[in-house]
């Protein structure tokens, strides 16, 4: 589900990701592209988190823009 939400509201989240995870820079949100695995290894790469932690980081954020 959340692969969707990334995928589809792509173009709505790239601006709040740079506030979310601060390291990141434009380029690097560009070439995520909307795929929950870069975005998932970028994490892993800027922030040093293993795999569960960057999927629980990036799951919680991405509840802010699941539809009720």
């Amino acid at each position: 589900m959340n692969t969707d939400i990334l995928e589809g509201k792509w173009k709505q989240i790239t601006g709040s990701l740079k506030q979310q995870w601060g390291d990141l820079t434009d380029d690097e949100i560009t070439q995520v592209n909307g795929s929950y695995e870069r975005l998932q290894g970028l994490l892993q790469e800027k922030y040093g988190w293993n795999r569960d932690r960057a999927e629980r980081e990036i799951d919680a954020y991405l509840n802010q823009y699941r539809e009720v």
